[in-house]
């Protein structure tokens, strides 16, 4: 992620909380050093955005109550349906576009006024899913998909296949397919011209080409 897609990010995830947050936790949600999530939220509070630091309970960096921006028009119950079924995904294990994923639902939370947001607390606690975790991947590898899906541009990958052996190559992502068990990526092999099946777990380490 860009940094100015970040600063961007980072406000919305501000607008969709009712109290503070620290910087340790915007380090955490956007996979960032602390001392770059300071930086950061120096730099919005530079740019004229109206952050402030709370102290206290619940407090932290939080953006002045009368800040906001034209809210897209959700009310508390479909806004709980669409959060409640994005953690869902994310819990499953099998998108592999978890970042877009948590800044959507960020999103969707900051378009909430205060009560919307109070109520929605209330509705997220009464909604659960149950479903069967897929294989972990690792983050890094998902958010190289991510791109590479998005970009249509080539992913080079090592992939360790169901023999143990580790393999190079470079593959172009056709079509992904999401299991409640597991991911599948339907690729073309760049040097072959052969379709093959990669799973999402066995895939070691990505790099957009």
């Amino acid at each position: 992620m860009r940094r100015t897609e970040r600063l961007f990010a980072i406000t919305e995830f501000l607008r969709g909380r009712r109290s503070g947050t620290t910087a340790e936790a915007v380090a955490e949600r956007f996979g960032v050093t602390v001392r770059t999530a300071y930086r950061d939220l120096a730099s919005l509070r530079a740019a004229q955005l109206p952050l402030v630091a709370e102290r206290g309970r619940g407090g932290g960096y939080a953006l002045d109550r009368s800040y906001t921006l034209p809210p897209i028009n959700l009310d508390a119950r479909e806004a709980a349906v669409l959060i409640s079924a994005g953690a869902w995904l994310a819990q499953l294990r099998v998108l592999p576009f978890s970042a877009t994923l948590a800044s959507a639902i960020d999103k969707v939370r900051a378009a909430l006024d205060r009560s919307a947001q109070r109520e929605l607390v209330q509705r997220l606690d009464e909604l659960s899913y149950v479903g069967v975790p897929a294989h972990a991947s690792r983050k890094e590898v998902r958010a190289a998909v991510e791109q590479a899906w998005f970009e249509r541009r080539p992913l080079v990958v090592d992939y360790r296949g169901s023999d143990g052996a580790l393999t190079h190559r470079t593959v172009r992502l056709e079509r992904i397919v999401m299991d409640r068990g597991e991911t599948r990526l339907n690729v073309v092999d760049e040097a072959k011209g052969a379709a093959r099946q990669l799973l999402l777990h066995r895939i070691e380490r990505a790099v957009v080409a």
